[in-house]
């Protein structure tokens, strides 16, 4: 099913997760996924991923100093419970967050060996590139959350339908 993920750069810093964890609580909304990635981490793997595929924008100096002045930064990816994505937005703003949105294929699959290859294995074959994933296990009598970013999200959704 497709839904919207909000991305948003935070300090990384003591207590700032937890600042923006309780402005979710305080305000009723459950996060149903989430993602932290070091920013500097980010700029590197960009760096290397770009060299690789030669097709860098920037210069080697450029992204190192991107890694430097990202450190200082986490890249938070969230995905906001069903019908609260208006109400994460406005809580954002109000509290001057920076963030954008993204659609993503959000699936619940069980929990078993080779739900996971199944479903990656069906975007491989409509031609779709992952560009990220992220998910979730409880246990192993629940349905496990998995967030997808991909390249081409209506395409996704019908297989996923």
């Amino acid at each position: 099913m497709v839904r919207t993920e909000i991305s948003l750069f935070l300090r990384n810093a003591p207590g700032e997760l937890g600042k923006l964890s309780t402005l979710f609580a305080e305000a009723g909304i459950n996060i149903d996924a989430i993602t932290i990635q070091d920013a500097s981490s980010y700029v590197q793997e960009l760096f290397r991923a770009r060299g690789k595929s030669l097709k860098r924008i920037a210069s080697a100096a450029s992204y190192n100093s991107m890694r430097k002045d990202s450190a200082e930064y986490a890249l938070i990816r969230l995905l906001p419970a069903n019908g609260k994505i208006n109400a994460s937005l406005d809580l954002l703003s109000r509290n001057d967050y920076l963030f954008d949105m993204l659609p993503v294929i959000a699936l619940e699959l069980d929990n078993r060996p080779g739900a996971l290859a199944e479903v990656t294995a069906k975007f491989g074959e409509a031609g779709i590139n992952i560009n990220y994933v992220y998910g979730s296990v409880s246990s192993p009598e629940e349905k496990c959350l998995f967030v997808f970013c991909p390249e081409d999200v209506e395409l996704a959704s019908q297989i996923f339908k």
